[in-house]
């Protein structure tokens, strides 16, 4: 793969796929490769932030959540760069894409696809829907019925869709990038508890700094800036760098059970009618995997899972009619957790010759 370095001013674009651009040509890689998939993060990241400005925290996790094959919620007002977000993670990567503007006539078969009889052969052809791709910019997703909504459940779970008892794999990787204004309510359908439980993270770009606003008014920005940025991974390498952090970041047992007490947490707060579930534990050790990968780590610290928690469980829990009413948040939940359950400490291994760090309960 070849990918220029942080410091240039465009990241240069991977060759197309093929036998010679594998990034694994050796076979399996190991830990040696995290060098490569942590340079590949970093000029993702620098290629989206050419265009989304001042929101770099916010891009990696939204690269997280890309590596963790989740799927993506960016809710804020109006103007603050969401479509951009989802389009220039789009344009950064040689994968298809497919846009659906998400409005109250939409029907699910605009989304799955159906099946069309051709008279001349006398048989039912299925025309795949714009779901089918590589990456989906669900735009307003909350301004379609709930029928239509209920269209994606099962995709973004298993990765399929079943039209007329068959069954139609979507290609890897997969993400459905869904966008949503939290404030205009008239014509809105709010996504069902089901539904927000398959998305791996919820984020928020809020609006940008001084500096960054001025960047964005005086400089070139929009559909045209989006449309020149350079490919910097194709949709193979993504799938191939995947599979490496799934098989080469190890969480520790005490990390995994940390999550899993971070998600119960929640779930016995006073504050909340509904809890994170097993799906939201599940996520936070898949996002924590990718978080330590882009860090330069083969191994996942309970730092990973404090650093997303936040991301991860918030649009999971349901509050209350008191704590609403209260003001308190699904944030302050998750705060809350954070607070009060402990952590497990890591420990150095002396005896390991190439200082790798365990990490042990100690409570």
């Amino acid at each position: 793969m070849s990918l220029s370095s942080s410091s240039a001013p465009v990241p240069a674009p991977v060759p197309p796929t093929g036998p010679a651009s594998e990034p694994f040509p050796d076979g399996s890689p190991g830990a040696s490769a995290l060098p490569l998939f942590r340079e590949c993060f970093q000029a993702l990241g620098d290629n989206i932030e050419r265009v989304v400005k001042g929101k770099r925290e916010v891009v990696d996790l939204a690269l997280t959540a890309l590596f963790a094959e989740g799927h993506l919620l960016l809710e804020d007002v109006p103007g603050t760069g969401k479509t951009t977000l989802a389009r220039a993670l789009a344009a950064s990567l040689g994968a298809d894409c497919r846009r659906i503007q998400f409005t109250p006539d939409l029907l699910p078969s605009d989304i799955t696809g159906v099946s069309v009889f051709r008279p001349q052969s006398g048989d039912f052809v299925f025309m795949p829907g714009p779901v089918l791709t590589n990456i989906v910019i669900a735009d307003e997703i909350n301004r379609a019925s709930p029928k239509t909504q209920s269209a994606l459940l099962e995709v973004m779970e298993e990765g399929r869709v079943t039209v007329d008892g068959t069954a139609h794999a979507v290609p890897r990787p997969f993400i459905v990038v869904a966008t949503q204004n939290p404030v205009d309510m008239a014509g809105t359908y709010p996504l069902p508890e089901a539904q927000l439980d398959r998305f791996l993270m919820r984020l928020s770009l809020g609006y940008p700094d001084h500096v960054s606003e001025v960047d964005v008014a005086c400089g070139d920005s929009g559909s045209a800036a989006v449309d020149r940025l350079p490919v910097i991974a194709t949709a193979h390498h993504v799938a191939e760098f995947t599979d490496f952090v799934r098989s080469t970041v190890a969480v520790a047992r005490p990390v995994g059970d940390y999550a899993v007490r971070l998600a119960a947490a929640t779930r016995g707060s006073p504050h909340v009618r509904l809890g994170a579930g097993p799906r939201g534990s599940v996520a936070l050790v898949r996002a924590a995997r990718v978080r330590a990968a882009a860090a330069g780590r083969a191994y996942a610290v309970p730092d990973d899972v404090k650093a997303l928690a936040g991301p991860v469980l918030t649009h999971r829990l349901l509050l209350t009619p008191d704590a609403e009413l209260a003001g308190a948040g699904a944030a302050d939940v998750v705060a809350e957790a954070l607070a009060t359950v402990p952590a497990p400490r890591p420990l150095h291994d002396a005896s390991e010759g190439d200082g790798s760090r365990r990490t042990a309960a100690k409570r």
